[in-house]
């Protein structure tokens, strides 16, 4: 059956404003999966640049974007390089502003939160804003121009400033199985297969499609 090119630059052909990021993304410090993709009218392949936010190389800190991933307009992950020192009495950075001869700023300086994660078959709205060293879980979705600090969990529906969570979208048991059966680590060919028990809900049919992936029978 065939399925798209993860690295299609213009996958819905009557619009432009869609791209694959893996078509767009050349960042040694960005990691992203198959079939994520980023929608903006001003042109997708501006993602790095205009979502993507104090990735300083000299910092270190990885964004990781999962399989599947839906990304609205002028989403801001704000990576860790946005932090200022704050072990002294000012948090001005002196050095990166043109002041000579004094101490260069180094990432020790600053508070490091970590990688920024987003999980997989995740939503995150227009305008959101991620902050440094978040871990967003598989299956969440982030509300528009939500401000999310802190983690959030597997199948979480967040909103508003800072956000929070206003509900799981299932109950444990089911985000449990679809956990454990992680459709978007099958091989597309298998993802629309069954796609009818993707979008239809249907735990007991995509389970079934799991234990047959991984016996090697589906």
């Amino acid at each position: 059956m065939p399925v798209p090119d993860p690295y299609d630059r213009q996958p819905i052909k009557v619009w432009k404003g869609t791209a694959f990021l893996k078509a767009v993304v050349d960042h040694p410090l960005i990691e992203v999966g198959d079939y994520s993709y980023y929608d903006d009218a001003r042109g997708p392949e501006h993602f790095v640049g205009r979502c993507v936010r104090y990735h300083f190389e000299f910092v270190g800190d990885r964004l990781i974007i999962g399989r599947f991933v839906a990304i609205a307009t002028g989403v801001q992950f704000i990576m860790n390089g946005a932090n200022h020192p704050m072990g002294g009495f000012s948090t001005y950075p002196f050095d990166m502003l043109g002041f000579t001869d004094v101490p260069e700023l180094t990432a020790g300086d600053l508070t490091i939160r970590g990688d920024t994660v987003i999980g997989n078959d995740v939503w995150i709205g227009r305008e959101a804003v991620i902050l440094p060293g978040v871990r967003v879980g598989d299956g969440a979705i982030v509300g528009t121009r939500a401000v999310v600090g802190r983690d959030v969990p597997p199948y979480a529906l967040v909103v508003g400033n800072p956000a929070r969570v206003v509900r799981r979208r299932f109950d444990d048991d089911t985000i449990a199985a679809l956990l454990a059966i992680a459709w978007w680590n099958w091989p597309p060919e298998a993802v629309v297969t069954h796609l009818d028990a993707i979008r239809g809900a249907d735990l007991a049919a995509l389970r079934a499609a799991g234990q047959a992936i991984k016996g090697g029978t589906a």
